[in-house]
């Protein structure tokens, strides 16, 4: 059964405060999942050692990775990034808009890639949402968008994942499970679980989104002690299947777009 992780994993600085992708990376490996989501990556930055991690964790998990930069300065970059071994195509990355003065402190992102699951394509968008309401709900319509998942380069079936720093009360959250399934939601007899802050978890920030073409069978948080020190998140971990029959020529919902062919 296909398994996908998303984490924000904090530039790999734990909170005992060692910067450590071996550490990220071998907590992934005991996961053994096919897609992995990761936020908040250092590329070759001089507060992290001027490793490029996303690199680094995809060569230690033998996966291809697609990163974007939400922020770069030269070499160094910060971003997300969608990992698998299995066949994949990166069809786009791109900034989020910022709303307010302090739009461009913190810019945000998203990439989007397909990933061959089950003989369809999988289209996987991650981001990461601001620190604001106003513009988390801006960023969210953009995602719902034509230029992303609501054009028609975006087809069934979809996962939208990340850290949306928005809790299931927030009009973001409503916005996104209004046309999409909550994962934690679906199929589950658990209550949905936490995933931040890490030691003593009770928000719920970080989600992954399925279209009607996804079957979720379980989504549970790495909550191992290990997992509890290597970022201020924990991971949201997802088995799935692809519904049988679903029409994959068809855009998701109402909601993607025309691909940019060229990596962040």
């Amino acid at each position: 059964m296909p398994r996908l992780v998303t984490w924000n994993v904090h530039r790999c600085v734990g909170r005992d405060g060692r910067c450590a992708p071996e550490r990220i990376a071998r907590l992934l490996a005991e996961l053994n999942a096919d897609i992995i989501a990761l936020q908040e990556l250092d590329i070759r930055r001089s507060r992290t050692g001027r490793v490029d991690q996303a690199e680094a964790i995809a060569e230690a998990l033998g996966m291809t990775h697609h990163f974007h930069p939400a922020y770069r300065v030269m070499e160094e970059a910060y971003g997300d990034a969608i990992l698998t071994a299995r066949p994949s195509r990166f069809i786009k990355g791109a900034a989020l808009p910022g709303v307010g003065p302090l739009a461009g402190l913190e810019p945000r992102g998203a990439v989007w890639a397909s990933v061959h699951v089950g003989g369809a394509e999988l289209n996987v968008v991650n981001t990461h949402l601001g620190l604001r309401g106003r513009e988390r709900l801006v960023q969210v319509e953009t995602l719902l968008g034509p230029d992303w998942i609501g054009g028609p380069a975006c087809r069934e079936p979809v996962m939208l994942v990340g850290d949306f720093n928005a809790i299931p009360r927030s009009r973001v959250y409503a916005r996104l499970s209004a046309a999409f399934h909550d994962a934690q939601c679906v199929g589950q007899r658990r209550q949905p679980q936490a995933t931040f802050p890490a030691r003593l978890p009770f928000l719920r920030l970080d989600h992954v989104f399925v279209s009607r073409g996804v079957d979720v069978s379980r989504a549970q948080t790495l909550r191992s002690p290990e997992a509890r020190i290597a970022s201020d998140h924990l991971a949201l971990v997802v088995d799935f299947t692809l519904r049988p029959g679903i029409l994959r020529h068809a855009p998701a919902g109402s909601h993607a777009s025309a691909a940019s062919h060229a990596h962040g």
